[in-house]
């Protein structure tokens, strides 16, 4: 009988203690709405593509509506511009009234600024739509981002993966390897190219070439400073040689982007493409900058994927506002209205399982696009390397490939 009512103390008091919390987390959450109010939050993000652009407005309407907080789109070209202006302005002092509110980034970019002190939080964990909706244990890259301990201090705000994309009207069979990609060039000189390093998608495809071509895939996670980078690397330089005199252009000119790779794809210069947005395909032949024939494909054995964050700068004048509009980044409305292929089609962070009924029967609803991978077809999601392997990557391509 004692160990009954032990037993019932016991839940009852963890009962209290739970609701407890949950009436504290309401209320500091209250009190971030109330100070939000009014702010204006400045979010750096790269302003490349028009599509995306066009979703951020959107958010930003719904924010000024819902939360009376204004939202202005800083189009950035390169997220590590914004890095710098926050690490300059520590600098020179300049530890509140910041230019940033809030940046998109992930990888090395949140890394440099997780070394140097430049975050705010941790915060997102405290995010009401986080507590609802984010499994942390669904994907290694919602605590990891490219080997970096997120520890709250950044946002999820949507998952990506690389793609591949062709042309059924002129190809039946795509290559599905880095080895079977060489061979296809070979085989058709000047058909095959990639982006050109720094600009990240350049940076992605050599990470996904050394994932494949290296013996020493576990050096990988490390630090490259920290394992023999030469003999890790050589396999991808002995690679890239070979690929480079068959490539479009005779590997001495490269893509600036994955938008110029599909002009490229529509032209018929080269027979394949690649993105990071699995919907890219389906998104511009909508817009009719692709035939309708396009597909997307993955390689055999999987590529890589990661997620990508919101973050917000240490010294930013509107953090509430910032946090305010992360949270709404991850409510089901927005999350939905992104993985729209039309829209963006950006993977979702929520999990589905953590979605009410009504929710997951929108996410349900949602057109794929005629060239959408489903998230069976997208198969194995390679890890990102350790962040430090970016830089280290496109130094050395450049100094033995740019002009």
């Amino acid at each position: 009988m004692k160990k009954s009512l032990i037993a019932a103390s016991i839940v009852a008091t963890f009962a209290l203690t739970s609701l407890t919390t949950e009436a504290n987390a309401s209320y500091q959450w209250q009190d971030t709405l109330d100070q939000a109010k009014g702010q204006t939050v400045y979010f750096n993000a790269w302003g490349g593509a028009d599509n995306i652009n066009d979703y951020i407005q959107w958010a930003a309407d719904r924010i000024k509506e819902e939360y009376d907080v204004t939202l202005v789109h800083v189009k950035l070209t390169d997220t590590s511009d914004a890095v710098n202006r926050v690490l300059a302005e520590k600098a020179a002092g300049k530890d509140d009234n910041g230019s940033i509110d809030l940046i998109w980034l992930n990888g090395e970019n949140f890394r440099a600024m997780k070394d140097n002190n430049l975050l705010f939080g941790p915060f997102s964990q405290a995010l009401p739509n986080y507590l609802h909706y984010v499994d942390e244990n669904a994907r290694q890259s919602l605590t990891q981002d490219f080997g970096t301990p997120v520890d709250g201090m950044e946002s999820p705000w949507g998952m990506a993966q690389v793609i591949f994309m062709y042309d059924t009207a002129t190809l039946s069979s795509p290559p599905k390897s880095m080895a079977e990609l060489l061979n296809f060039a070979k085989a058709h000189p000047g058909r095959i190219t990639y982006p050109e390093p720094p600009q990240f998608l350049g940076s992605t495809f050599l990470k996904q070439a050394l994932y494949e071509l290296t013996s020493y895939r576990q050096a990988l996670s490390q630090p490259a400073d920290s394992v023999n980078f030469d003999t890790v690397t050589a396999p991808l330089w002995a690679y890239l040689d070979k690929l480079h005199k068959v490539a479009w252009r005779d590997g001495q000119t490269f893509p600036s982007s994955a938008e110029e790779m599909m002009r490229l794809l529509d032209d018929q210069e080269i027979d394949i493409a690649l993105s990071f947005d699995i919907s890219a395909a389906s998104v511009q032949i909508d817009k009719g900058n692709l035939p309708d024939t396009v597909r997307s494909y993955v390689f055999t054995n999987g590529t890589i994927g990661n997620t990508h964050f919101l973050a917000i700068p240490y010294n930013s004048s509107a953090t509430a506002g910032a946090q305010v509009v992360a949270n709404f980044m991850l409510s089901p409305e927005a999350q939905i209205k992104k993985q729209n292929p039309t829209v963006w089609g950006d993977l979702s962070v929520l999990s589905y399982a953590k979605l009410p009924a009504d929710e997951q029967a929108k996410f349900n609803a949602l057109p794929r696009g005629i060239a959408t991978l489903s998230i069976e077809e997208l198969g194995q999601t390679l890890p990102e390397p350790h962040s430090s392997w970016v830089g280290a990557l496109e130094t050395e391509w450049r100094k033995r490939y740019a002009q």
